[in-house]
């Protein structure tokens, strides 16, 4: 058995207190780090880079569009990248799905990361186009899927209902502390998830409640992490 943690994190395009924000990152000593809502204007290649730096972390899938980011830590081999732009919406913001596969001791991992639109129409369609595009991913890698994300919309919300329903929502299944992620310094919205491959055993998610990080939550950025631990098992490994 395999054990992986996750993080999942809207960081405001870095547009908060940074060294707080690696801070939160770091203390959350994740394997893969999915980040939404990275830096895309001036200087949005080094500003990820560094923060990357800051916290011992690598860029395993990024591109300015969408602002997305998959970093992976050390344990994590990085077998490969990709970077989907979802269709585009008239006078909305672009959207995408960052993925990377990972391997942990010879077993693979998908992880990805997305961001869904405020507007409920665009966000349903874009819920299933990245459902299909992992279920390729998975088809293509033979290895399981852990998705998060701003999903901008709430548990029994029609797009949250659809990633439950294709994956097990993990704050739902093994829950870990708090779940209201939005906004981080007066939560009372869980809008952020992470949603796993029913074949990965999931320990505990949830915001953690470490009081250290929390003092610096409503510092880094407007969300609070979202913080899973899975256990890739026998099972989630592709037949030879």
């Amino acid at each position: 058995m395999t054990p992986v943690r996750v993080l999942s994190y809207n960081i405001r395009s870095m547009r908060d207190d940074t060294a707080a924000l690696a801070r939160v990152i770091r203390g959350c000593e994740a394997d893969v780090v999915c980040l939404q809502e990275v830096p895309r204007f001036l200087l949005w290649r080094a500003k990820r880079w560094r923060l990357a730096r800051m916290t011992g972390l690598r860029v395993a899938s990024s591109r300015r569009e969408a602002g997305l980011a998959v970093l992976a830590g050390p344990r994590g081999r990085v077998v490969h990248a990709a970077y989907h732009l979802l269709t585009p919406v008239p006078r909305l913001h672009r959207r995408g799905l960052a993925l990377a596969v990972l391997e942990f001791d010879g077993t693979r991992l998908i992880a990805a990361s997305t961001h869904l639109d405020l507007r409920s129409d665009a966000r349903r369609r874009h819920t299933a186009e990245v459902i299909e595009l992992l279920e390729r991913a998975r088809r293509r890698f033979g290895a399981p899927v852990v998705l998060t994300g701003d999903v901008n919309e709430e548990p029994g919300g029609p797009s949250w209902t659809l990633l439950a329903d294709a994956y097990a929502d993990a704050y739902a299944t093994a829950p870990r502390g708090a779940g209201h992620t939005y906004s981080s310094r007066d939560p009372r919205r869980r809008i952020d998830g992470v949603f796993a491959d029913r074949r990965i055993e999931v320990i505990g998610c949830g915001v953690p409640e470490a009081p250290a990080l929390a003092a610096d939550y409503p510092r880094a950025t407007d969300h609070r992490p979202v913080l899973a631990d899975l256990r890739l098992t026998e099972e989630t490994v592709p037949p030879a």
